[in-house]
């Protein structure tokens, strides 16, 4: 099989498992805000998978490194199929919560370690592999709520998570038997200490830390598209089930869309640059969405999808330039580390200020992006070419 083939098979199993993903996701906040009505509670439904999704990516990472990631990936695709079972056969808001935590450690190895081994296999290349990937996956998350609409458009059955179990096994047996070897960059014990000090090294760098906090914004707002903002949409701007699964569908395209275009154009051009323009969409569409109403609100959700992929994926390539190959799981492990803190915290945040003011929480967040866009503009721009090899 082709260099090519490496790609192809990741993207191929990460969309189908992703599909399985965006069946599921529309309906899991609504059933939850419908059994306990609080979007407290329904934070958790972000917080619970990124906390274990969070305490899982260092391990994966670090293993991947020293192992190999294809064990691992088959692994994380498993332990999404039994989330699906799980979720199926769920009663009540702790089956939920146990699918959740099961799930958010299989993704785990998925979203960090298939950038890792692109980075590795096109190293010239790797924005646009790595966007070609996270493409591939929104593409998944985007169909999926169009198919759980046919599947279940009442939003009432179970069906969809019994699919979403399915595509998962099915995505890593497609894994298993035809994704090709890929070398370990570490073997053996003998380069344990060097390796631990160049992850301390890495790690505790100014441009280094001023880039996880990045992440960690843009997991917040990851978060709260997935959980709290659709249901605020059905508080403050009247959506129903059926416009939850559209904002589901504009949000995981928009995502998808612009990592397509950005990846290659952030290996050609300065990845700060693309950085800073994904904050600042960010920004504007999160500050703008409850002035509009009706189907307008998808107008500036969109803007905001949009920027938060253009900082996804040139910030998930500006990472990988700074580590040496023989880091590059360790380093995919930390990006998602940071996103899967924003990701619990976020929510939980803004569910809680919610009590208080339904756009409290909103414009907080909206003032955290504005802030880190003048710190990435105040960075040195010597600093940021540095970076790039």
């Amino acid at each position: 099989m082709s260099r090519f083939g490496t790609a192809f098979i990741l993207s191929l199993s990460a969309s189908m498992m992703m599909i399985g993903v965006g069946m599921i996701v529309a309906l899991l906040p609504l059933r939850l805000y419908a059994a306990t009505g609080s979007l407290e509670h329904v934070g958790l439904i972000a917080s619970l998978f990124a906390a274990a999704y969070l305490l899982a990516q260092l391990p994966v990472g670090v293993l991947s490194d020293r192992f190999g990631a294809k064990p691992f990936l088959v692994g994380g695709y498993c332990l999404c199929g039994l989330a699906g079972l799980v979720f199926f056969m769920a009663g009540g808001a702790n089956g939920i919560y146990l699918g959740r935590i099961i799930q958010g450690i299989g993704e785990a190895p998925i979203w960090a370690l298939g950038p890792a081994l692109l980075s590795l296999a096109y190293p010239h290349a790797k924005g646009r592999m790595i966007g070609l990937y996270n493409a591939a996956i929104h593409a998944g998350l985007t169909a999926g709520p169009l198919i759980g609409l046919l599947v279940a458009p009442s939003g009432a059955s179970a069906q969809p998570f019994l699919l979403f179990a399915a595509l998962c096994f099915l995505a890593g047996a497609v894994l298993l038997f035809f994704l090709p070897k890929t070398p370990t960059p570490v073997r053996g014990a003998k380069r344990t200490d060097s390796s631990l000090r160049d992850r301390l090294t890495l790690l505790s760098d100014r441009r280094s830390i001023v880039l996880l906090l990045g992440i960690l914004l843009y997991g917040a707002c990851y978060g709260l598209f997935v959980s709290v903002l659709p249901v605020s949409a059905v508080a403050l701007i009247g959506f129903d089930a059926g416009d939850v699964s559209l904002l589901f569908v504009v949000f995981y395209a928009n995502i998808g869309l612009s990592q397509l275009i950005a990846g290659p154009l952030s290996d050609r051009y300065a990845r700060g640059g693309f950085m800073l323009a994904g904050i600042v969409l960010a920004a504007f569409g999160l500050a703008a969405f409850p002035e509009f109403a009706g189907a307008w609100t998808y107008l500036p959700l969109a803007l905001a999808s949009l920027g938060l992929g253009v900082f996804c994926v040139a910030s998930l390539a500006e990472l990988n330039d700074s580590a040496p190959a023989h880091l590059r799981g360790m380093v995919s492990g930390s990006y998602y580390l940071a996103w899967g803190a924003g990701y619990v915290l976020g929510p939980i945040l803004v569910g809680h200020l919610s009590a208080e003011s339904p756009l409290l929480g909103y414009r907080l967040v909206v003032g955290a992006l504005a802030t880190y866009a003048l710190t990435l503009c105040l960075l040195p721009r010597k600093k940021r070419a540095a970076r790039q090899i």
